[in-house]
């Protein structure tokens, strides 16, 4: 928002300075997803700065460049010629974000799993904050469970979920033995 000066003329220059700020790191966010759909590891870490680390779900700590680069060589791996398009990107201070497909054919073992030579496609967000023209922190989040799915894995709750959800369907049965507890 543009504000009056003591003279009452009004100052668009940080307008100006955010707009640009938004739109260099947009393209910014781009080239990176250009480098990685490029294998250009160059570019990839040109984009990154020396400090950076990636918040990577499932992960205890922080992934350092190393960590992250063997992370998105088992996605590489397993599907070489997988790529990434942005579907939707947002600029705002010093963060983006974007919504993400990612597309690829499993010819190659992916953590574990055999090749399957199907073509999978899955979702993904990511965050980047970005200081002096350089991503130093990115979050991820990937559907898993629709990659998993599309491999013709099933994810199976953990035992104490797996119980609840058990029971619950029993109780829908006519006649059920269970008896239904009152709602607390």
């Amino acid at each position: 928002m543009a504000k009056p000066d003591g003279a009452g003329a009004v100052d668009v220059s940080s307008e100006r300075t955010a707009a640009a700020s938004a739109g260099e790191h947009k393209a910014l966010h781009r080239r990176w997803i250009d480098a990685y759909n490029d294998r250009d590891e160059a570019g990839e870490a040109e984009v990154r700065a020396s400090e950076y680390v990636a918040h990577a779900p499932g992960e205890p700590e922080p992934l350092r460049d190393e960590a992250w680069r063997a992370m998105i060589g088992s996605y590489v791996d397993g599907m070489p010629d997988l790529v990434i398009t942005i579907e939707d990107l947002i600029a705002e201070g010093d963060f983006t974000a974007s919504r993400n497909t990612f597309s690829g054919t499993h010819t190659g073992e992916f953590q574990g799993l055999p090749p399957s030579n199907r073509r999978i496609t899955f979702s993904g967000l990511e965050f980047n904050r970005l200081v002096d023209g350089k991503v130093v922190e990115h979050w991820f989040q990937i559907d898993q469970p629709a990659l998993f799915k599309q491999f013709g894995l099933v994810v199976i709750p953990g035992p104490r979920l797996l119980i609840r959800i058990l029971v619950q369907r029993l109780r829908r049965l006519p006649g059920a033995l269970l008896e239904k507890r009152p709602s607390r």
